[in-house]
């Protein structure tokens, strides 16, 4: 049989193809498991990985088929992108036709296209549906949120920040008595400026910023929204929420995502302008990953809810 290392292809016949899973089994510390697996197997019998949470959605009846089995192609790896349809011989070509489309559409050149797999047809990075998949993305979030909120312990001092209404940014957030009790406005101002600075200005906004680069730095704070905030007065906490999109083709997803979240903190400005203008309080960014193929790392997970003073019962 035919195995791949990296980018090169060579004949392997059968008892050495099984030596060499013997050898990945052990380092994987799982030698009693079969020799070797698919990768849609390995993937229901990943630990930890919401599995249950899964098989409960695809088995609910009460959800419409057509959502229960767009999840169930994604899990089997035979969602109908190019990437697969070249697999099977289909098509002649895994370029990504949707962001062909798009750059036809806007007369761009079509050259470079990569693989049009499952990953980037839900990532923002396909240009034909990151409308489509920012809308999604904030749909989920918006159900995360609301059920934390809902599933608050009773007596709890922790406050939600309603998402439209009250979080439209940072500005019509220190409006709110709670906020303007942790400093002033004008404090918090100058002490953002301060962090503002050393972020690289975008090429879309160099023009704003060269006509008044100090009110830029200043209504750049200012106009930054969160995903969420939730507040605990009492304790004098404030906890920035985000919430991550991922993919989950490789174990390693979560690693991989928190340390691209910790190295390019969206609201690095935030945290530091709020702990220099309050020393007092403490400010945190937690970052929630979720990923495509519906699964999470449930320690991770469950360890980042115990922040929101939930009931244990309702965590699920």
């Amino acid at each position: 049989m035919y195995v791949n290392s990296s980018t090169t292809w060579y004949w392997m016949d059968e008892e050495g193809f099984k030596k060499t899973c013997i050898k990945e089994k052990k380092k994987r510390g799982g030698i009693n498991q079969p020799l070797y697996s698919t990768w849609v197997a390995d993937f229901i019998l990943r630990q930890g990985a919401g599995s249950f949470m899964l098989g409960k959605y695809l088995s609910d009846k009460k959800i419409p088929w057509q959502r229960r089995r767009r999840l169930g192609m994604a899990v089997a790896e035979n969602t109908p992108t190019a990437s697969f349809l070249t697999k099977i011989g289909k098509m002649q070509s895994a370029g990504r036709r949707l962001c062909r489309v798009a750059r036809e559409a806007r007369r761009e050149s079509t050259d470079g296209l990569a693989a049009e797999t499952h990953g980037h047809i839900n990532s923002a990075g396909c240009e034909e549906l990151a409308t489509t998949v920012t809308a999604a993305h904030h749909s989920i979030w918006r159900h995360l949120y609301d059920s934390m909120h809902a599933a608050q312990k009773l007596k709890s001092k922790l406050k939600f920040i309603t998402l439209d209404k009250e979080l439209s940014n940072l500005s019509t957030l220190w409006r709110r008595e709670e906020f303007l009790r942790i400093c002033r406005k004008v404090e918090l101002a100058d002490k953002a400026q301060d962090t503002e600075v050393t972020i690289p200005v975008k090429n879309s906004q160099e023009t704003r910023h060269n006509l008044n680069p100090e009110s830029f730095f200043v209504n750049h704070f200012w106009g930054r929204r969160p995903d969420g905030v939730a507040i605990n007065e009492a304790l004098q906490i404030v906890h920035i929420l985000e919430f991550e999109g991922s993919t989950d083709r490789n174990m390693g997803f979560l690693d991989v995502k928190e340390a691209l979240a910790e190295a390019n903190k969206q609201h690095k400005s935030i945290i530091s302008a709020l702990k220099a203008a309050s020393p007092k309080w403490k400010f945190e960014q937690i970052n929630f990953v979720v990923n495509n193929r519906g699964s999470v790392v449930e320690s991770n997970f469950y360890t980042k809810l115990k922040n929101f003073d939930m009931k244990l019962d309702v965590q699920e």
